[in-house]
């Protein structure tokens, strides 16, 4: 049975107050963690909040981060890996933020190919390709390099992301969206794994169809150089943040592309060269 943002104990029976970060009665991080929460709960996105966290105190919007998944692992979520965010030029662009982040993965957020995937679930949800390297090997030695990541990993598999935000109309600083786990909703892995050994996956092309027309185009170059080099980011700051990644965790490595709108039902397919496709299947929820 998978857990839902439904299912999350409900810390807010109404919408957080809007004020400064710091302000008020509230502290900032307990009042983004109830603001988010809200939203998650009631499916109706808030107002940004950086109002409370600021935009420059990432470790604050980590925290938020923290006890989120926390909650969720009460309710039952299992950690199943990581992903990182804001990776490719192109989505910096589109949202004016020009670092990569991260986010928890969630065993009730992993999706197989074609498996269908309740729309109800999401806010605002928005979909990406991607890679995503499954670990045969702990990652949990200081400063993790590239050759580190290569062998740790197992598998890669083709992915898409439905990124989604709590956030209304998607208007972020990082803080806003590393508070709100890296724009989490959801992934669909490819069922098929390829080794990693002789793939250059800096070269990798990506086309993602929506109902077979071509709605976004990139390549592995576009995900901080290549997702490896994502990978090897990410496992460096959780090492640092002492969180490390595990053998058996997924990590989704970054958008190939831009992100594209998912607008309702629909299905999207991934193609990578060399790497097979996946097909992600978004459905109304049957009452």
């Amino acid at each position: 049975m998978r857990t839902t943002v439904n299912d999350l104990p409900n810390r807010a029976t109404s919408p957080a107050p809007l004020h400064a970060a710091g302000a008020g009665s509230e502290r900032p991080v307990e009042a983004a963690v109830a603001a988010l929460t809200h939203a998650a709960a009631t499916r109706t996105p808030c107002a940004p909040v950086r109002q409370y966290l600021g935009t420059s105190d990432i470790d604050a919007a980590y925290e938020v981060q923290r006890r989120l998944a926390q909650a969720r692992g009460t309710a039952g979520a299992r950690r199943a890996g990581a992903k990182i965010g804001l990776t490719a030029p192109v989505v910096q662009r589109q949202f004016g933020v020009f670092q990569p982040d991260f986010g928890v993965l969630h065993d009730d957020m992993l999706y197989a190919h074609t498996e269908p995937l309740p729309l109800g679930r999401f806010l605002q949800p928005r979909a990406e390709g991607e890679i995503a390297f499954v670990l045969g090997r702990d990652l949990d030695r200081p400063g993790p390099s590239v050759a580190d990541v290569l062998r740790a990993t197992e598998f890669v598999l083709p992915a898409i992301e439905i990124v989604d935000s709590r956030i209304a109309g998607w208007d972020l600083a990082i803080t806003d969206t590393v508070a709100d786990n890296a724009s989490s909703g959801a992934v669909v892995l490819g069922t098929t794994p390829y080794p990693v050994a002789g793939l250059d996956l800096a070269r990798v092309g990506m086309t993602l169809r929506r109902e077979g027309e071509a709605v976004s185009h990139g390549a592995g170059h576009a995900c901080l150089g290549s997702p490896v080099v994502a990978v090897a980011w990410l496992a460096r700051e959780l090492v640092r943040r002492e969180q490390p990644l595990r053998a058996g965790d997924v990590v989704m490595s970054g958008a190939l592309g831009p992100m594209v709108p998912v607008g309702g039902p629909g299905r999207f397919r991934l193609e990578l060269d060399g790497l097979g496709e996946v097909e992600a299947v978004l459905e109304e929820e049957t009452k």
